[in-house]
């Protein structure tokens, strides 16, 4: 008796795969909406994260968007260098850096708040579809990250 060979695991059936095509093409679209802003879709979520908390420590951006220093502090020099944000050393912890929207940086809240309409509208699901979807894919991201 000859024991049967092992199936090949199909592309279209890894998770993994439906997460990174679905990423690709939502950034794209984030790309197409952010280029007349002057900001790339990285910068966008630190300025989304700086819109909803207000002025921020680098640490806690990082750990809010997942993102290691050497990738933040780019990104954060980049937009302090548009003119977007400041960042100032905490007077009672040098070693921390408090990041803050310029007046500029929070002018740009208008002209980016029909972003999530057109990316709601460019994939056919309603709001709460959205919303649900959110939900399972950041706790499937919490998992994963909880099983490292």
């Amino acid at each position: 008796m000859t024991a049967a060979a092992p199936t090949t695991p199909l592309l279209d059936e890894q998770i993994c795969f439906a997460l990174y095509a679905a990423s690709r093409a939502l950034t794209t679209r984030y790309r197409e909406l952010l280029e007349p802003l002057g900001i790339t879709y990285p910068q966008y979520l630190v300025m989304l994260v700086l819109w909803e908390q207000g002025p921020t420590g680098v640490s806690g951006l990082g750990e809010r968007l997942h993102l290691d220093s050497g990738t933040l502090s780019p990104l954060l020099r980049r937009l302090e260098g548009q003119g977007l944000v400041t960042r100032t050393r905490v007077p009672d912890d040098e070693r921390s850096v408090r990041v803050e929207l310029t007046a500029d940086g929070e002018a740009l809240r208008a002209s980016a708040a029909g972003i999530p309409a057109s990316i709601c509208a460019a994939t056919g699901l309603d709001p709460a579809a959205i919303a649900a979807l959110t939900t399972q894919v950041g706790e499937l991201g919490d998992s994963v990250r909880a099983a490292s």
